[in-house]
């Protein structure tokens, strides 16, 4: 790496928390133990999104449906009570991002069925839906790829293992299309830094052979299920920050893994290379050189520096970009300067990570309530900042 950023979330660890540490219920939470997804059939009636827009304006909600059941209301921005997936839809979100664990058996959600549960509210609102797997049990970031517990024994056994993915990955998409819910694009994948499908430490530098074979198994699965079914699903990539893209994609392509619609990429500039105003260098860089679409999938900006609840704040004073204050007005503003740079280089969409991750009652696996709350797009009253207009956008699209 330009730089060693397998820090990304190791270093949260000693705070107690992590960009992508999650909101998840532990014996603190007074929901742990309940599915909120039993016995619920996801809705069929949905509206059929638009064709492609020219740029997609995403919200990740993996937490909406857990933070819902901890006791969130989300409020629009006259304060009116309001489904989350409907204020989004409205403000011009056409994308909604979901994650999937394995087989995660500390939370009852970001499993098959609570993505089922997302992805039927984000198609009932009109919007396109990313599925991001993380092929983990837990949190895959640059940090850790933690291989499935179910897969370990074939942990050495490449072929084995690539036909342990490509199965799963065919298996979920089929059943999510024999149910009116496949998604429009697939990351293969969450922010695969590092070699993925490991066992604890992480090995560096990454074995290719291994690495490509894996990630072309998912790919093809992918292919395969979306010719079968014309589903006209697209794949993506996803590498945490652009400098790592840089190195990624070259070293990607040189072992033979070409055949993707959308490079992905995680941008916090605390955590980048690239200030607000030099990152355009490297998204330019990246589009040109591999023909491919581009989208930001992760990014966010405080809107406060308070802190809700005990759950410490991922986003400091540290993360601010001058000229971009933390307010709602400076949330917005980060907001619109990252998408004119993105429009500028050609790029295809960029998605706000975790904007509905409020405080509640409910624990995280470090702390109780959120440490994304300063963070959200939802202020202390869950009511819509102003941060909520950067998808206004989309109207238009």
């Amino acid at each position: 790496m330009l730089r060693i950023f397998l820090i990304f979330f190791s270093l949260f660890v000693a705070t107690s928390c992590s960009p992508g540490d999650g909101n998840e219920n532990t014996s603190e939470d007074p929901t742990a133990g309940e599915n909120p997804d039993e016995g619920e059939e996801p809705g069929p009636e949905t509206n059929e999104p638009p064709e492609e827009p020219d740029f997609y304006y995403g919200a990740d909600l993996s937490y909406v449906n857990e933070m819902e059941d901890c006791g969130a209301v989300y409020k629009d921005q006259d304060g009116n009570n309001a489904d989350p997936y409907k204020i989004f839809a409205e403000a011009g979100s056409n994308l909604v991002r979901v994650r999937l664990w394995h087989d995660a058996a500390w939370t009852n959600y970001s499993d098959l069925a609570d993505v089922k549960k997302t992805i039927s509210r984000a198609k009932a609102e009109g919007m396109r839906v990313l599925l991001d797997f993380h092929y983990s049990d837990d949190w895959a970031d640059p940090a850790k790829q933690e291989i499935p517990a179910a897969w370990e024994a074939q942990i050495d056994n490449t072929e084995a293992l690539g036909q342990l993915l490509y199965d799963y990955t065919y298996d979920i998409l089929e059943d999510l299309e024999g149910e009116n819910l496949t998604p429009d694009i697939v990351q293969v994948g969450n922010e695969i830094n590092p070699m993925i499908l490991q066992k604890g430490e992480l090995q560096w530098p990454i074995n290719w052979t291994r690495n490509s074979s894996l990630i072309n198994q998912g790919i093809k699965a992918v292919r395969d299920l979306s010719a079968e079914k014309n589903a006209g699903i697209e794949v993506m990539l996803h590498i945490a920050q652009p400098e790592n893209g840089l190195w990624w994609f070259e070293q990607a392509t040189n072992a033979g893994v070409t055949d993707y619609d959308w490079i992905g990429l995680s941008y916090y500039p605390i955590w980048s290379d690239y200030d607000l105003d030099e990152v355009s260098t490297p998204l330019s860089n990246l589009i040109n050189t591999y023909n491919k679409k581009l989208m930001i999938v992760e990014t966010a900006y405080p809107f406060t520096m308070q802190n809700a609840d005990s759950a410490n704040n991922i986003l400091g004073n540290d993360a601010l970009v001058p000229g971009f204050e933390a307010s709602p007005e400076g949330q917005l503003g980060y907001l619109n300067a990252l998408r004119d740079v993105l429009v500028e280089v050609g790029a295809g969409g960029l998605i706000y990570w975790e904007p509905a991750w409020v405080s509640t009652s409910c624990s995280t696996q470090w702390a109780k309530g959120s440490h994304w709350d300063n963070a959200t797009l939802f202020d202390h009253d869950y009511k819509a900042t102003l941060g909520l207009n950067f998808y206004n956008g989309g109207l238009n699209d």
